[in-house]
């Protein structure tokens, strides 16, 4: 470990029977770069600062959580050195292997385990993301209580509240990727479905209907996986199958015109001339010579 980065050991925080340590601090210019042989989950309870981590700098502000797995280094800060003004206040959970094994009992879904064992390991990088139900400040404040002022079954309670805390973060991390996978996924659906019909009148209502998504989903799908409008991606697409016809059959123009779903030639001649920078005539010419000549 590179020697200007401050080694934070386990048996300073975690020498109870617990192994587990919870504290809510204010953030200032004095704790050095540091890198631990814990998991550290930490939530931006107040204020705003930044996270110099690993090679990054992060700026934050309440609501955004980190993970960060054992090894890699980092340091809060406040925006300011007058943190009376402006304070940064974290609250921290830190845990390591030897916890995980006791989280086994009550985390029953192996691929979480391993996500906590790939943590303790240095496998993953570290962690970021919104609380976007105030669910783990929720988590965070009772985990920091209970920890704080022990009561009947205070292990029991904070080991379930540790195990909330994994599974809420591992499952906002990775429904986010699952949402997307699954929009994906409906979304070449939809781009089949233009390709099958591209010669009808097709609306953004039937879109709706086969998709079941609204009109406003389809429209930022549209965007984010095509760069285009929905408008837009039919007139390129319509216009890309006219020019598979002109370079591979004799039909007549206004044919064309009508089989990639325009009514008005006017309007085809115009979207033609728009997207290749041509007219379909010259276009097909122009392919023809070009594989004539070959």
């Amino acid at each position: 470990m590179n020697s200007s980065v401050q080694l934070m050991k386990s048996e300073y925080f975690l020498h109870n029977h617990l192994q587990l340590f919870v504290n809510r601090c204010s953030e200032d210019f004095v704790l050095p770069f540091h890198a631990h042989e814990f998991i550290e989950y930490s939530y931006v309870s107040e204020g705003r600062g930044f996270h110099h981590i690993g090679e990054d700098v992060i700026p934050v502000k309440k609501g955004m959580l980190f993970v960060i797995p054992v090894g890699v280094p980092h340091v809060f800060r406040p925006v300011s050195t007058n943190v009376t003004e402006h304070p940064l206040i974290i609250y921290n959970c830190l845990f390591n292997a030897e916890l995980i094994n006791t989280l086994t009992a009550i985390i029953q879904e192996k691929e979480i385990i391993q996500h906590l064992m790939n943590l303790a390991q240095n496998q993953v990088p570290y962690i970021s993301l919104v609380d976007q139900n105030d669910r783990i400040e929720e988590l965070m404040v009772k985990l920091y209580r209970e920890s704080s002022v022990p009561g009947i079954g205070s292990s029991t309670m904070l080991y379930t509240l540790v195990s909330q805390l994994v599974l809420i973060t591992y499952r906002q991390l990775y429904q986010k990727e699952h949402d997307v996978e699954n929009h994906s996924t409906g979304f070449d659906y939809i781009l089949h479905y233009l390709k099958q019909h591209v010669s009808n009148r097709i609306r953004m209502s039937d879109l709706v209907r086969v998709s079941g998504w609204s009109e406003k989903q389809i429209g930022r799908m549209f965007l984010r996986y095509t760069g285009q409008t929905f408008s837009g991606h039919l007139q390129h697409l319509r216009i890309q199958k006219s020019c598979e016809i002109l370079k591979n059959s004799q039909h007549k123009v206004s044919l064309i015109a009508e089989l990639v779903g325009y009514r008005d030639m006017d309007s085809f001649y115009a979207a033609f001339k728009k997207i290749t920078g041509e007219t379909p005539l010259a276009y097909r010419k122009k392919s023809r010579a070009l594989r004539s000549g070959q």
